[in-house]
Order: structure tokens, then C-alpha cells, then sequence
């Protein structure tokens, strides 16, 4: 009887220098193929088994690594090695079921894959024991030893191998979850070095603590250079400081603005900057992205100086063909009138167009420069609805369509550049008659709403996108597609900017398919 509670001690002795040699063998790597490869050969070793494998699992229950030992030796298997084995042998039974599997003889029990040394003539029937693997109630692994003899393994071997178990589970937990880590950081350092765009980090003070390869050679400096900067040196001096986006950037908003990056041995580059808070380990960093705008700028600068042509090389001579046709009106024979007029008058209608189209992209430049409105004075809205419908009732009536005006009575006199609102409002009318079908109808209106006087201008057309209420009136923006006239996409940038310049403001309304309402309120003082 002592002899056998020596026994039994010196087993238990063993059983617990087995697991403290296991978890000292886990504490001391975070590799998982060194993890699997150590735990199996002091599972083996130390139980006597003839072989056994430890499969790793993902969330979804799939092999992701494995590793079988073989007297003594360490082998990795191919992942449809590993999946041929979670579906026919034993531990795929206990993946499945989720609890140990003990087989004394592995020739009575179905759950036993057979293999062609199994055969009686060979190794002939074994003995196994199978556990899973958990960590934090979620299935990581199955860890399978299997023995010569039948009946070798007990209840005392399944207890310990439960106990490398729970050890394991939990390490190779640990393991896959650092190998995953290291793989998104691998891909991100990938996309970070490999990005077109420069990106650097810094700390809140603007310091330079890493760049990619592209900031290197868009600030012509090497990294060591960069590292020893900060974005305040490379930017330029007119920027505002860093501290005014402290509380945008804390809030998680991405901060943007234009600015020169300053280059050695180069000119300025004219880039967009982007910056955002970033979380590097658990340390909140500072990311930037350039992008690159010099081929904006120029085409910007040719926008620019064909603009200056249209005003100064195009604005003389159409003033000249006006009067000249004013001058030849009044030379007419009365008798030549009626055939003629009608010429004229197309003559007179296309030249006053343009001028119309001239002057806004004059204002725009103007307005756009921040010089006031000078040139007011008091005229009633009727006034000005009455001859902006004048003016385009021509081209309604060639579409055939209805042009209504709405007003309401005894509206009060608005103190405005005339010519600039009468200007917008046939713009609007304009743009109304382009996109309205054939045999459509469009409405112009006014009305007292408080201190303001609303105009309108409402269509049965196709209608406008949500995603384009904003952007069509932005410079050079239109609406695209077939069914959608080209333009160059000025006049609704003009619009906005005279209406805001008298202190009123500009929006439309509008869905597909419903026709559009493009309404504008001026202030009565």
C-alpha cells in the first residue's frame, strides 16, 4: 500500500514537472509554430506516446497551422492535411463535439481513422487520447497523443493531457493572435511604404518620427534628414499652426488645407494636406498625407488667364458689334423692315447673351476677389422678373414651352446692382428652359417672406440628383449624363456669388424625376 502511494506521488511529481516545464516552455515565445512544436515534444516525451498532433483553429473552426511529432521529430502539415484530418479522424470528432476522447484500442472504435500502419501485420492497433484546446470559451485547437500498446493511456493521462490543454490553449491563443498582429502590421508597413501618396508621422508637436519612401523623394531628403525635422519646417511659413486643429483632430475628424511643401534644392510644391489622429501601439499619433496639386494649380492658372482673355480680348469688340447693330437698326429702310427685323432681332438676342455671359464671368472674378457691390439702387421685383422674362421668352416659346409669372402683390422696392439680379434671374430661367422637355412649364415667381424678398424659378425637367444639390453650384461643375445639356457649368457659380454678395442666399430644390425649384432671398435693407 505505501509502495503504491509512492507511486502515485512520484507520478503526480511527474505529472506536475511535466506542466511546469510546459507553461515555462510557452512563457518564453509568442512564435506559434514554435509553441505547437515544443508542446508536443514534451507532451510525447514525457507521456511515451509514439506519435501526436496539435491542430490550431480559427474563429471559424478552421486549421490554420498544425504540427504532428513523430518519434521525436516535428513535421508541419499542409492545410488540407489538417482539414483531411478534422474530417475523418478522431479529432475531428472532438472539434465537433467539444469534449476528450479516450480509445483503448483503436481497431474496436469508429471514430479512429485507420492508417495503413494500423494493419495487424505492422504496428498493428494503438491506444489514444484527444483533448480540445479552449481560451476564453473559444475552441482554439485539438491535441491528439497516441501510444504502441493498447490500454496504455488512463484516466490519469487524459487529466494531465487536459492540463497541457488548458496551458496550450491559451498560449496558442496567444501566439495566433500576436501572428496576426504582426500580419496586419506587415501589411500596413507594405501600404505605407508602397503608397503613392507621402505619409509621415509625427508626434503632437509636429515632429517627424517616420516617413515612406515617397516622402523621401517628394522632400528630396533621405529618412534621416526627415527625422530630425518637423512639418512647421516643411511647410509653408503662412500655414497656421498646428495647435488650431488640436481639439478637430482629438475629436477623430480628419483635418484639410492647401499649403506649399518646401523642397531642397527644389521650387515649392503646391499640395493638399491631410491629417488625422492615429493610434501607433498605444501611443496617439499624428498621420499626414500630401497629395500632390501642382497639375491642379496650373490648370487653375490656364482657367484663369482664359478668363482674363474672355474679358479683356472678347468684351471690346462685342460692344462694338452692339452698337453697330443698334446703328444699322436705326438705317433701315421702312420698307425692308419687316423682312429683315426678324434677323436683327436673332442678331440683337445672341450679341446681348453674350454680354450677358461676359459680364457674369466678370462679376464672378470680381465678386470672387471679395470687392463689394457698389452699383446699388431701389427697383421693384416686378420689375426685374418682368425683364428677365422678356428676355427669354423668345427661347421658351422655340421649345414651345409655358413661362408663367407668379407675384405677389404690393411687394416693397430692394435696393440692388440691377443688372447683376436681372442677371441671375435670367440665368435661372435659362437653365430652366435648357433642361425642361419640349411643351414644358416653368414658373417665375416673387413674394415677401419677412425682411426678404423670394424669387423662384420652378421647372418640370429631369430633375436633380441629392448628391448634386450643392456641387452644381461650384465653378466648372454640371450635372453629367445624356439627358443632362453641356454647359461649362458657370452660371449657377455666378449666381450664388451675386446673391450672397447682396447678403442673401441661393439653394434649389429638387428630386429625379419631379422638376427642379431654384430659389434665391434678398434682404429688404
Amino acid at each position: 500500500m505505501e509502495s503504491q502511494a509512492k507511486q502515485q506521488d512520484t507520478v503526480t511529481r511527474s505529472s506536475l514537472a511535466l506542466l511546469l516545464d510546459i507553461s515555462r516552455e510557452l512563457a518564453a515565445s509568442l512564435d506559434l509554430r514554435t509553441v505547437l512544436a515544443r508542446v508536443l515534444l514534451l507532451s510525447t516525451v514525457n507521456v511515451g506516446a509514439e506519435r501526436g498532433s496539435l491542430i490550431v483553429l480559427n474563429d471559424r473552426g478552421q486549421p490554420v497551422e498544425a504540427a504532428l511529432a513523430i518519434n521525436g521529430q516535428v513535421f508541419h502539415p499542409t492545410v488540407e492535411e489538417m482539414q483531411s484530418i478534422l474530417e475523418r479522424g478522431l479529432a475531428g470528432w472532438v472539434a465537433q463535439h467539444r469534449q476528450p476522447a479516450l480509445i483503448a484500442d483503436t481497431r474496436e472504435d469508429e471514430r479512429w481513422t485507420r492508417r495503413p500502419d494500423d494493419a495487424a501485420e505492422r504496428t498493428g492497433s494503438k491506444s489514444a487520447v484527444c483533448v480540445p484546446l479552449f481560451s476564453s470559451g473559444q475552441l482554439t485547437g485539438v491535441l491528439t497523443l497516441v501510444h504502441a500498446q493498447t490500454g496504455f493511456f488512463t484516466s490519469d493521462h487524459l487529466t494531465l493531457l487536459q492540463g497541457i490543454a488548458d496551458l496550450a490553449g491559451i498560449a496558442v491563443r496567444n501566439a495566433h493572435l500576436y501572428r496576426s498582429v504582426q500580419e496586419a502590421q506587415r501589411r500596413y508597413h507594405e501600404l505605407f511604404e508602397d503608397s503613392i501618396d507621402p505619409i509621415l508621422i509625427t508626434d503632437w508637436e509636429g515632429r517627424i518620427l517616420e516617413a515612406n519612401r515617397q516622402a523621401q523623394v517628394v522632400t528630396a531628403c533621405p529618412l534621416e534628414t526627415l527625422l530630425e525635422c518637423s512639418m512647421h519646417q516643411l511647410q509653408s511659413p503662412q500655414t497656421p499652426p498646428l495647435s488650431q486643429y488640436f481639439q478637430a483632430l482629438q475629436e477623430g475628424q480628419t483635418v484639410h488645407y492647401e499649403t506649399e511643401l518646401q523642397r531642397q534644392g527644389s521650387s515649392a510644391l503646391p499640395v493638399e494636406v491631410y491629417i488625422r489622429r492615429v493610434m501607433i501601439g498605444e501611443s496617439p499619433m499624428l498621420q499626414w498625407i500630401l497629395r500632390d496639386i501642382s497639375e491642379r494649380k496650373q490648370l487653375d492658372t490656364l482657367r484663369d488667364d482664359l478668363s482674363a482673355m474672355i474679358y479683356h480680348d472678347l468684351r471690346s469688340p462685342l460692344a462694338n458689334i452692339i452698337s453697330s447693330l443698334d446703328i444699322l437698326q436705326t438705317l433701315l429702310p421702312q420698307e425692308a423692315a419687316q423682312t429683315i427685323q426678324p434677323v436683327f432681332d436673332i442678331a440683337v438676342r445672341a450679341a446681348e447673351r453674350l454680354q450677358r455671359l461676359i459680364s457674369s464671368l466678370l462679376d464672378i472674378n470680381r465678386l470672387e476677389a471679395g470687392q463689394p457691390i457698389i452699383n446699388k439702387r431701389p427697383v421693384a421685383p416686378h420689375a426685374l422678373v418682368a425683364e428677365a422674362v422678356d428676355a427669354t421668352h423668345t427661347l421658351a416659346e422655340s421649345k414651345r414651352q409655358q413661362l408663367s409669372v407668379a407675384l405677389e402683390d404690393d411687394l416693397p422696392v430692394i435696393s440692388v446692382d440691377v443688372d447683376m439680379i436681372r442677371r441671375v434671374l435670367i440665368n435661372l430661367i435659362e437653365n430652366a428652359i435648357k433642361y425642361t422637355p419640349m411643351q414644358g412649364a416653368i414658373e417665375v415667381g416673387s413674394r415677401r417672406e419677412g425682411e426678404m424678398i423670394r424669387f423662384w424659378v420652378r421647372d418640370n425637367g429631369p430633375g436633380i440628383p441629392q448628391d448634386a444639390l450643392e456641387l452644381i453650384f461650384e465653378k466648372f461643375n454640371r450635372l453629367q449624363g445624356e439627358r443632362y445639356p453641356k454647359g461649362l457649368g458657370l452660371g449657377l457659380a455666378f449666381c450664388r456669388l451675386a446673391v450672397r454678395a447682396h447678403g442673401g442666399k441661393i439653394w434649389v430644390e429638387s428630386a429625379l424625376g419631379e422638376g427642379s425649384n431654384f430659389i434665391f432671398i434678398l434682404p429688404l435693407r
